[in-house]
């Protein structure tokens, strides 16, 4: 998965991960994945259902579920409603453009970001109802709740859609920073009322879905370093949570956890990660850009365990259930760890492209779809 970096309104071609994150072997700037290990798995997942959905092909691109469907997108502009028992298409629909990003759903009102900026919204029969351009590029993955969809721009700007008609509720405008990732920027619904997201400087905080007003705003970290490069600093993936706690962590910064009605921090320590975290009772999980899989004590910060066995591999973000942690690689295998001590417990391969979007688990269901286009079902057995 491609990481950028923007300066200001120019784009710096410059494949982050690819350039920053290079293991030097001798004179050859290599970065090789780790081969994979041998592993006796303790449970499988067995495949329920499969669909195609289309090619993400550049773009990050995830299912998300609303009652009992799952709705997924692609690239070339199919959008789809999938019964989440049986994997049959109730309907698929052709948006009119290629998408950037997409789908957003409460189960009424289906929504798709074209890369020209364009929203496009679908009711819960396929039939198309509204579609709004919002003046920007769109990668953050749009959210459907309380009746506004939520839609982030790269040039900072947060918007609240009427989800019925397209008009718009609401406009909440962030500083643009001189320097920062040109990625989606994870955005957590909690319940109707509420998103949680990161911003860039080290930042993340709390919205209102109604009225775009910010409710709090807290530091994981401050930039360090003389170049900007070295200063860039930015929450870009989704936070976690679970209960009353909710985990953040920046890219070449710190990871942390703190209360979700304030957003004050128990406690933060070094970290690095774009991937984002996912979280247990007691444990908040996280991988760093040599996919260096790490878990950390929620209440103080302790590191429990680190697993360095998928080294390179370019995971992906990851799902805590159960008593595992799972994530996919860059090669379409699904690795499951132990949450209490780190060691793999079972891998499967759901196919031979990328599983950047994290798995979710639902109905005793777990559902991964791959950037080349692979949704799948599977239980845990």
């Amino acid at each position: 998965m491609k990481r950028f970096v923007k300066l200001a309104s120019t784009t710096v071609l410059v494949g982050l991960v690819a350039t920053t994150l290079i293991a030097c072997t001798g004179n050859a700037r290599v970065r090789k994945p780790a081969e994979l290990v041998s592993v006796s798995n303790q449970f499988d997942l067995q495949p329920v259902w499969s669909t195609s959905i289309g090619s993400s092909e550049t773009f990050n691109f995830h299912p998300v579920v609303a009652g009992d469907a799952v709705y997924a997108a692609s690239h070339r502009g199919n959008l789809a409603k999938i019964d989440l028992a049986t994997g049959n298409k109730v309907w698929e629909a052709s948006v009119p453009e290629r998408l950037a990003i997409g789908p957003g759903s409460d189960g009424r009102t289906t929504v798709a970001v074209s890369i020209k900026g364009m929203v496009y919204a679908y009711d819960d029969t396929g039939k198309p109802i509204w579609n709004v351009s919002v003046g920007s590029e769109v990668l953050s993955e749009p959210i459907v709740a309380g009746g506004v969809v939520i839609v982030r721009t790269l040039d900072n700007r947060f918007m609240g859609l009427d989800a019925q008609t397209g008009a718009r509720k609401w406009t909440y405008q962030r500083q643009q920073s001189a320097l920062s990732l040109r990625v989606g920027y994870g955005m957590l619904a909690i319940g109707n009322e509420v998103i949680v997201t990161g911003f860039a400087g080290g930042r993340f905080g709390m919205i209102a879905i109604a009225n775009g007003g910010l409710v709090w705003e807290t530091p994981v970290s401050f930039p360090k370093g003389f170049s900007e490069i070295e200063r860039l600093n930015d929450v870009t993936a989704k936070p976690s949570m679970d209960g009353d706690i909710i985990c953040a962590v920046s890219y070449q910064g710190r990871i942390g956890c703190g209360q979700a009605r304030t957003g004050n921090l128990l406690w933060f320590k070094d970290y690095s990660s774009y991937t984002g975290t996912s979280q247990s009772s007691d444990l908040v999980f996280s991988a760093n850009e040599r996919s260096y899989v790490t878990a950390f004590a929620t209440k103080d910060g302790a590191q429990i365990w680190e697993n360095t066995q998928l080294l390179f591999r370019d995971v992906g973000e990851s799902l805590a259930v159960g008593r595992v942690l799972l994530m996919g690689d860059a090669q379409g295998y699904i690795h499951a760890f132990s949450q209490a001590k780190g060691e793999m417990v079972a891998r499967i391969r759901h196919d031979s492209s990328p599983i950047s979007a994290a798995p979710l688990a639902v109905g005793g269901l777990i559902l991964v779809q791959s950037q080349g286009g692979k949704l799948a079902a599977y239980s845990p057995k």
